[in-house]
């Protein structure tokens, strides 16, 4: 067999490994060629909301019942509870620490068009998700991911006085495979609720635990003190997915050592874990919370303790003894 023979098997060879795997339709694929279909890229890495833009290439549909065989069908239907399904396409996928797969994709219906962050684990298995933004035509969206694949999101639009209105958020994906948020701003008129009212804020906090731990005035963990140093209540109220899911608790729980306690009671099925640790709270589901909350989100997070300020009062009586 001659050279040139050769050559021509070693770029047919070539040709058949390369080739693409098509996601149209709804046969088993290997992990590998799922995440291989999204676009390889590094940090820092942007994207805007002109991914909306023009016609998507049919060529690189993902078939739904491809998409759920690596990503759980409640991720799409919390936002398409009716109607057809959306098609999906990859955008853009990063590899980060731990071999961990973060896919961009674009869902779309003729009414509604979506950008999800998909976590996957080096074989391909479900971590996490989230609704990035939706397209609007009336904001400027995007996000980026740093180096240390910290992730924000940014939008803003024109109000009707002409001055420019902006939310910016930034989480990271923590080691237990939730997002932890650790900014959130905006100077939208809506963006400054009441306070939730707090029915124990009034209660005695003279243990070293005892104190406010929130991410907002809507998302508060308070502890104040309780029948004995073994003891405290407190009260939780949270609202997630811009609102649509609340949740909130009062009651008593037991410390199992000096940083973590326990809400558990033989009248409620509900059970939380509290972790102490530095200036935040760690809160965390254990079972049975749902009649406490809607159905889609858990009681769970870290939230930073509310520094106290001392009254007016005391530092006078301070300064004149």
């Amino acid at each position: 067999m001659n050279r040139n023979s050769w050559l021509l098997i070693l770029v047919f060879i070539l040709g058949c490994h390369s080739k693409r795997v098509s996601l149209r339709g709804n046969t088993k694929v290997d992990a590998d060629d799922f995440i291989s279909s999204f676009e390889s890229s590094r940090p820092p890495f942007k994207l805007t909301d002109s991914i909306f833009n023009g016609e998507q290439d049919d060529s690189d549909l993902i078939g739904y019942p491809v998409f759920t065989q690596f990503i759980p069908d409640s991720v799409i239907a919390r936002h398409y509870s009716h109607g057809p399904k959306p098609d999906i396409y990859p955008v853009a996928g990063l590899i980060g620490d731990h071999k961990i797969n973060y896919l961009f994709c674009l869902s779309e219906t003729e009414t509604k068009k979506l950008l999800y962050l998909l976590c996957l684990d080096g074989s391909g298995h479900f971590i996490n998700s989230k609704m990035i933004y939706p397209y609007d035509p009336d904001f400027h969206s995007s996000v980026s991911v740093d180096s240390k694949f910290t992730f924000n999101t940014d939008r803003e639009r024109h109000g009707p006085d002409g001055e420019i209105y902006y939310r910016k958020e930034a989480f990271f994906l923590n080691d237990s495979g939730k997002f932890n948020l650790i900014l959130t701003e905006s100077n939208e008129p809506s963006a400054h609720p009441a306070a939730v009212p707090n029915p124990i804020d009034t209660l005695p906090k003279k243990h070293r635990l005892s104190g406010d731990y929130l991410l907002d005035k809507r998302n508060i963990v308070s502890i104040r003190d309780g029948k004995n140093a073994s003891w405290f209540l407190f009260f939780i109220h949270f609202e997630k997915e811009g609102g649509s899911c609340v949740g909130e608790l009062k009651g008593e729980a037991r410390f199992n050592s000096g940083s973590t306690g326990r809400y558990h009671s033989s009248k409620d099925p509900c059970t939380i874990d509290f972790n102490f640790n530095g200036n935040k709270v760690e809160i965390k589901e254990v079972e049975g919370c749902g009649n406490h909350r809607d159905i889609k989100c858990f009681f769970e997070g870290s939230y930073p303790r509310k520094k106290e300020t001392k009254s007016r009062q005391a530092i006078t009586r301070k300064k004149r003894s």
